[in-house]
């Protein structure tokens, strides 16, 4: 599991999913959501039963008739990829679904589903609350680390995340970040005493910063 992890810090940031659409991989993680991992629904959206039950959990999600936490939210994320990829068309899809949810509905949480393993994550986790979550999901690419990692780093509201993601489309997270004097990059870390001691001790031989030698640990 951490050669896993190790190789996917390795891969290139493109700030999209890259599993397949509809599987749960939060969703079914122990590590994550304990016991229920085995409960996890697939929406396989080239598999006709699995088309059928995302838009019946579609259906569900945007009546609201259940509480939406955080899992909760990402099974119907997924169902609303799902359907997207398996009818083809955002159209085609609601025509399916039933025109009482709309295309906004569908847009916001198929683009959820698309967010990388690593925010998907920390959503299920409650780090980022999912209604951060779908406004971090309108911008693309590296803006959605940064948004999402400032987000947990920050303590951004939902209303400074909307903000921030609405004022990107015009120029990108970072600049944004730095109009509002939220420093990207900063990380406040709370070590064991020896490990400090260690870490501060290595970096001094080496004539580097702690931040220079961490930056150079992790490049390498």
């Amino acid at each position: 599991m951490d050669d896993e992890h190790d190789q996917r810090a390795e891969e290139p940031l493109t700030g999209r999913r890259r599993e397949p659409i509809g599987a749960p991989v939060i969703r079914a993680d122990p590590a994550v959501v304990g016991a229920d991992a085995e409960q996890a629904a697939n929406y396989d959206p080239t598999d006709p039963t699995h088309l059928s039950a995302a838009v019946e959990e579609v259906r569900r999600f945007a009546a609201g008739d259940e509480a939406i936490d955080s899992l909760r939210m990402l099974r119907g994320a997924a169902a609303c990829a799902a359907c997207v990829r398996g009818y083809g068309s955002y159209k085609d899809a609601i025509a399916a679904i039933g025109e009482e949810v709309g295309v906004s509905f569908v847009r916001k949480w198929a683009r959820v589903h698309d967010l990388p393993i690593e925010i998907r994550r920390q959503v299920a986790l409650g780090a980022i609350a999912p209604s951060a979550a779908k406004h971090i999901a309108r911008v693309t690419g590296v803006d959605r680390y940064d948004l999402a990692w400032a987000t947990i780093d920050h303590g951004l509201t939902v209303r400074e995340v909307r903000a921030i993601a609405g004022a990107a489309a015009d120029s990108s997270v970072r600049a944004e970040l730095e109009a509002r004097a939220v420093p990207l990059g900063h990380l406040e870390l709370e070590l064991p005493v020896d490990t400090y001691r260690r870490l501060r001790t290595v970096a001094a031989n080496r004539g580097q910063t702690v931040e220079e030698w961490i930056g150079a640990a992790i490049d390498g």
